[in-house]
């Protein structure tokens, strides 16, 4: 992680540029001199907390908005970047590609089943739901002591507040996307 001086100078200069604000003008709403301010933004700075916090307060943004590392706009993320968890003895593989988020409240997998692959999840929290999209082969799902057959090309979207069951009955692999939605 950056030093957070550098990251407080790169989003105060940000913030500045992006609503047009003038260091006077900054200055006048915060309190803070232009002086500090320019050097806060060169990097050049170790302002004290009541500073920060005055520069928040003043430009009526949050304290962590002005601290934390903005993410970048776009990830990109291999399979090999990502470690597989296992059931089945294996021939059940899923891929947390984007882990939940609280920001996000869903998380997005991919799945591979291999012949006779069989998992039972038990019910996740109420009003949770399920979306998955087969890729490849084809997967029974079960909710509710009813049976859905997926086939390549195929989606269902299930509530997956109850307990639900996924098994690949073909002869060969099959490969789904699994996104899971988790409401506040």
């Amino acid at each position: 992680m950056e030093n957070i001086s550098a990251v407080l100078a790169e989003n105060l200069k940000t913030l500045r540029a992006t609503k047009r604000l003038s260091l006077d003008k900054v200055a006048e709403m915060t309190g803070v001199s232009k002086t500090m301010l320019g050097q806060i933004e060169r990097g050049e700075s170790n302002p004290t907390l009541n500073t920060v916090w005055k520069i928040a307060n003043g430009l009526k943004i949050s304290f962590t908005s002005l601290i934390h590392q903005p993410q970048p706009d776009t990830v990109v993320v291999t399979q090999n970047d990502i470690q597989a968890m296992h059931e089945d003895h294996g021939k059940y593989r899923i891929f947390p590609f984007f882990p939940f988020d609280e920001n996000r409240r869903f998380e997005v997998y991919t799945v591979e089943m291999d012949k006779g692959a069989y998992l039972s999840a038990d019910a996740h929290g109420e009003g949770t739901e399920e979306f998955i999209c087969v890729f490849d082969g084809e997967v029974t799902i079960r909710v509710n002591h009813e049976e859905f057959t997926i086939k390549e090309g195929e989606s269902i979207k299930f509530k997956a507040d109850r307990a639900h069951a996924y098994h690949n009955s073909r002869e060969s692999l099959a490969r789904l996307s699994m996104v899971i939605y988790y409401p506040a």
